[in-house]
């Protein structure tokens, strides 16, 4: 065996001495980031993979394709008009509002999102590689991409705002610098509500600022105006939630759709495209992107093909009979067996609304009534149109509280429920807005691993 192993070596070296520079390349899998990112083309594709991160798998999380949506929905559920009746304990934990510190949603959710700030820090570090052109469009992307997601992390993860001491309340880790090697250093803390709150409009307006008008399908200047005017809302400050809506319909580039079912279901209804209500949606196609909405919300018909689902979130009576009579949205049910399901997410490929023009509608016409404004138009006109497309007649007066019904029915299951509730300090049940059993823990992974961070309270 000694003079095989002795052989061996021998051969071994005899083939590295003459293949010594076929054997010298580079490693293919990993690829040191002064490489990898060094041109403007690098930056450029890295910032597609960063909008990629906001679409996610089944696999390793989603974010905007449906794990924030379906998530607040389920924690904002309750059972006399919604129920989950599926077998993943995840969202089983969810809907009961009893969740535990390895909740795979919560740590999906966390797990995504850093990963995707990460990659839109890379290309922020290496914005000046890019040319003079694309720069404020690559900066713009990331940066909100960057700032969308602190803002969606804050509000899941941390008290609502205003509930306390926003510059003591937890919120969570602020990351803006780009991570290769994990090292004692990247243990930090978690930063407050106010900073993460901070950080998000700081980036989002940035983004606002050097966005195009126009961007494809790709975030625009109305994109991060309307982003803006969704945590404006949600920190009760209503001149600048207001003006940052109004910016974005004022614009002039984007329409209610009708019928109120053309405004889903790209794949069956519009051959693929994004509807003229859509600001931001995250693109899907039987090639790439995964429908979480779908996932959990659709179930397959066969009468209608492209259909697909999995039928665990059933809409209850109770919620359908909140809808007036001729009402399009009340109608916008299917009940294909014993269960009833909403019909926005049938489309296994079709593309997952993140921003509508109604939304815009809506928190201008809240925001202006809570302040006795009428910037941009009325509140009893924009509320009136959101009931025209509907099929409604007009209202001849409005008060908050048509207002905030108007937009609970038009916007269901889109992922407001739990925002919503907590920013006007409603209850889910028997539970009050602020009940820790409303926050997303901090998943026990990152606890283990950080001793810095602070778990919430109930965890």
């Amino acid at each position: 065996m000694k003079k095989i192993f002795i052989l061996c070596s021998i051969g071994a070296l005899t083939i590295l001495n003459g293949c010594q520079n076929r054997l010298d390349v580079a490693p293919t899998q990993t690829i040191d980031q002064a490489q990898a990112l060094n041109t403007s083309k690098d930056v450029e594709a890295a910032l597609v993979g960063a909008y990629d991160g906001l679409q996610g798998s089944n696999t390793n999380g989603d974010t905007y394709a449906g794990g924030f949506q379906y998530t607040s929905e389920l924690l904002a559920a309750v059972a006399t008009e919604v129920r989950f009746g599926g077998t993943f304990a995840n969202l089983q934990e969810l809907f009961r509002k009893e969740l535990t510190t390895i909740n795979s949603t919560a740590e999906g959710l966390w797990l995504r999102s850093y990963l995707t700030i990460n990659r839109a820090n890379n290309v922020l570090a290496n914005i000046s590689k890019v040319t003079d052109a694309k720069k404020p469009t690559v900066e713009g992307g990331a940066r909100f991409i960057r700032g969308a997601l602190y803002f969606e992390l804050v509000r899941l993860y941390g008290k609502q705002w205003g509930d306390g001491n926003n510059a003591v309340n937890l919120g969570v880790p602020i990351v803006l610098d780009p991570t290769s090697v994990v090292t004692d250093a990247n243990k930090i803390p978690r930063n407050t509500v106010a900073q993460v709150y901070g950080q998000a409009i700081e980036d989002l307006t940035k983004a606002e600022e050097l966005l195009p008008a126009t961007n494809l399908a790709y975030a625009s200047k109305s994109t991060a105006a309307a982003m803006l005017a969704r945590l404006y809302l949600q920190q009760g400050n209503y001149a600048a939630a207001r003006d940052a809506a109004n910016r974005v319909i004022a614009s002039g580039r984007f329409r209610l759709v009708t019928p109120f079912g053309a405004a889903f279901n790209t794949k069956l209804n519009n051959n693929g495209a994004n509807p003229a209500e859509y600001i931001f949606a995250v693109q899907v196609n039987d090639q790439d992107g995964f429908n979480g909405m779908n996932t959990f919300f659709g179930t397959t018909i066969g009468s209608i093909p492209g259909t697909a689902g999995r039928g665990d979130i059933r809409i209850q009576p109770a919620h359908i009979a909140l809808y007036e009579a001729n009402d399009a949205r009340g109608a916008f049910f299917i009940k294909p067996g014993a269960n009833t399901f909403t019909y926005k997410f049938l489309d296994r490929f079709g593309h997952i609304p993140v921003i509508r023009l109604a939304e815009m509608i809506l928190t201008r016409a809240e925001a202006n009534f809570r302040l006795g404004t009428a910037v941009g138009a009325a509140p009893l006109a924009d509320i009136n149109a959101i009931r025209t497309r509907a099929g409604l007649s007009e209202l001849a007066t409005v008060s908050l509280a048509a207002i905030l019904k108007e937009r609970k029915l038009e916007l269901a299951f889109e992922g407001h429920a739990l925002h919503d509730v907590k920013r006007n300090g409603e209850n889910v049940g028997t539970l009050p807005f602020n009940s820790p059993k409303l926050i997303l823990p901090i998943p026990q992974r990152e606890i283990d691993v950080n001793k810095q961070l602070v778990q919430n309270e109930g965890y």
